[in-house]
Order: structure tokens, then sequence, then C-alpha cells
């Protein structure tokens, strides 16, 4: 484990990508969860409908995936980043100080032109190793991806008990442009080989993409998807139940440091699953999440719920990390950027079902039904999705088992011809 690590690292590229990666995260992570504490707490709105306008902005940016993702294939970082950059501050000086309806729009906006640093990342991650290291690489990914979220949420959660949601929602937002711009002053490769053209300004841009879609959004492909759709189900809802736990247990200033022992659990799955010989499915992973995720609905108190929160964490990032990886391979690296629009926007999509239905289930029986609901509907889609990919797997051997049957017995009658 430690010799595969060691080798990976040793590239100066994914390096930077993974400190890019930690510092560009960091804000959307602290975001959510001040903005949910802003529409509870600043604007007395409840649950459900803090739920929603997260639903609504992950919807958006479920939308722009692909379609950004299409034009980071065809136009470059640089062209797709600075809209998003302009946008994200117009909307973000504006989104904190209304009322919930005019904040529900903006975010909504907002999302639409959201910077795809999780795509970029994870490109540029790709991109920086061998093809036998991806998976140790994109665990290490999200080995940085869970420092954002331990640090981001906790100094979030810290900030709003100490100044008002409002503006600590405005600073963070504005900190998530200046993470773009850090972006576009970085701009990190994120293709391999790929022929370059210079603009009128002397930007290097990537040529047109020329894979049709057709090749490879298929239904392998949409099944990865598919899984990680509902592990980000499950993480979404899991999230706003943390919060409503926690405030129930009158330990809101406790939200921040809860939330980052879950990362951390996160954090050492990520780890060992990177070292691991061989990849595990990511249904097998992703039932293992739903069933270690229930069992936060028997918290007792702050303790148990940090205690029960870490060890649902174990499978978070090795189950993300598995999806990522097995949709990376099932795709050509001239679709890349689309294929992790997609892969994003299934991701995105998953938070915005698991943020609501978690929290209608706990306005209307309590804060237990939000771990108890998404984690029936994460197990319901992973054995759903394992028989199916099993299916799959097994004709693919029988019928690769057929073919070398068939080369034997044509090289048998060549050799008994050839003896005639």
């Amino acid at each position: 484990m430690l010799h595969r690590y060691r080798r990976v690292l040793a590239s100066p590229a994914l390096r930077r990508a993974l400190l890019l990666g930690f510092l560009v995260r960091m804000p959307v992570f602290a975001g959510g969860i001040v903005l949910t504490l802003h529409v509870v707490s600043a604007l007395d709105r409840p649950y459900a409908a803090a739920g929603l306008v997260s639903a609504a902005a992950t919807i958006a940016i479920a939308v722009s995936g692909p379609w950004r993702g299409r034009l980071l294939d065809r136009m470059g970082l640089r062209r797709v980043v600075v809209p998003s950059i302009v946008v994200a501050a117009v909307c973000w000086s504006i989104a904190p100080f209304v009322s919930y309806w005019p904040l529900l729009v903006l975010a909504s906006v907002a999302g639409l032109f959201v910077i795809p640093a999780f795509s970029i990342i994870r490109q540029a991650i790709i991109v920086a190793v061998p093809e036998e290291d991806r998976r140790t690489a994109i665990s290490l990914d999200s080995v940085a991806v869970e420092l954002s979220f331990m640090v981001g949420p906790a100094l979030g959660v810290w900030a709003a008990t100490v100044w008002p949601t409002t503006w600590v929602l405005f600073s963070i937002q504005m900190l998530g442009v200046a993470a773009g711009i850090l972006l576009w002053v970085a701009n990190p490769v994120i293709r391999e080989d790929v022929p370059r053209e210079v603009d009128d300004q002397g930007v290097a841009v990537a040529a047109a993409a020329s894979v049709p879609r057709s090749s490879w959004l298929r239904p392998q492909f949409i099944a990865i998807c598919l899984g990680a759709s509902a592990a980000t189900l499950v993480l979404g809802g899991s999230d706003i139940a943390f919060v409503a736990a926690l405030r129930d247990f009158d330990s809101p200033e406790a939200i921040g440091w809860v939330l980052a022992v879950w990362g951390l659990g996160s954090l050492v799955g990520g780890v060992v699953y990177g070292g691991l010989h061989r990849s595990i499915s990511a249904f097998w992973l992703l039932g293992g999440l739903a069933l270690v995720t229930a069992p936060m609905a028997l918290a007792s108190g702050t303790p148990s719920l940090a205690v029960l929160g870490f060890v649902a964490g174990l499978f978070c990032a090795p189950t993300i990390t598995a999806t990522v990886d097995q949709a990376s391979r099932v795709v050509p690296a001239d679709a890349r950027g689309e294929a992790m629009g997609w892969h994003g926007s299934f991701m995105t999509a998953g938070g915005a079902m698991g943020a609501p239905l978690a929290g209608v289930a706990i306005d209307h029986v309590g804060w237990g039904a939000g771990f108890l609901v998404v984690a029936a509907a994460g197990l319901v889609i992973a054995l759903v999705g394992a028989v199916a990919t099993s299916g799959r797997a097994r004709r693919h051997r029988a019928g690769r088992a057929d073919r070398a049957d068939r080369a034997r017995r044509s090289d048998e009658q060549d050799r008994a011809a050839a003896t005639v």
C-alpha cells in the first residue's frame, strides 16, 4: 500500500492537483451547510424548505454538468471558468441579503454556471498518473475531498455561531469566487496528448472533441452513474439529518466537528481502498454505505452520533472513488470532460433528491427518519445494480469463454487440415 502511494505522489502534477482540489472545494462544502443554517435560522424556514433550496441549486448544477463538460473538451479550462466566476460573483453578492424565494432563484442561477471544479480536478488527477495507478490517485483525491469536508463545514458552522449567517454565507461564496480565479490561474492539464490551438489572445485551447456520444453513453456508463447518484442521495440526506439531530440534542455548536469525524471516517476508508490490489464493485460498496448509515438513527446523543458517523464514513470515499474510477475506464479520453460532467450531474441529482427526502422525513417523523429513509433508498438501488451488473458480468465471461472455445476449435481444425 505504501509503495503504491509513494509512486503516485512522486508526480508533481498530481501533488499540485491535490492541493488545488483541497483549496477549491473547501468553500463548496462550507457554503452548503451554512446555506442550510441560513434558511432555517435567519429566514426561519423548516428543514424541508432548506432542502428545497439545496435541491434547486443542485438540480441546476446537474443540468449544467454535461454541456459545461463538453465545453471543457472543446474550448479548454479557462474559457469555461471565466463566465462561472462572473455569474457567481453577481449572484452570491445579492442572495444572502434577500428573502427565501429570491434566494432560491439566485442559488439556482448560480448553479447553472457553477465552476466545474470537481470535474476539472478529477480529470487533472486522471491525467497525472498511469492507468494502473488511477484508482490509487482517485483515492488520494477522495482524501483531499474529505479534508476539505472536514475543514470547510467546521469553519463555516463556527463562523455562523459568531457572526450572522447572512455575512458568513456572503464571505464563503466570495471565497468560492476567489477559488475559481485560482483555478483559472493554475490552469491544470486535464487531457492527455491533446492537440492545442492558440486563440487571438495567445491562450492555448483544446481542439474540438470528435468522439460521438453514442460510442460511450451506454447502459454500462449509465449504471455506474446511477450508483454514484444513489451514493450522494445517501450522503446528502445524511448531511441534513446530522444538522437536525444535533439541533435536537441542543448541540448546534457540535455540527462542525461531528461532520469532521464523519469525514475522517471517509478519509480512512479512502486511504485503505486506494491501497488495495483490486477494485470492488461500486454497488457492493454502495450497499455497505447504506447498511452503516441506518444505525445513526439510533444515536442517543452527540458522542454516539459521532462514533456511528465515523463508521458510516468508512464507506463514503470508497464508493465515490469506485464510481469515478469505473466511469473513467469506459469512456474515451477525448470525451472525458462531458462524461465526468454526466457523472457529476448524476451525483448532484442524487444529492438534490436526498436533501428534501430526508427533510420531509425529519419534519414529519423526526431526525432519525432522515437517516433511515436515505439508507433504505441506497440499499434498494445497490441491490438492483449489483444483480444487473453481475448478470452482465456473467454474460461477458460466458461470451469470452465461448469465443475462446471457438478459437481453440478453429486452431485444432487448422492443425488437422495442415496434417492432412
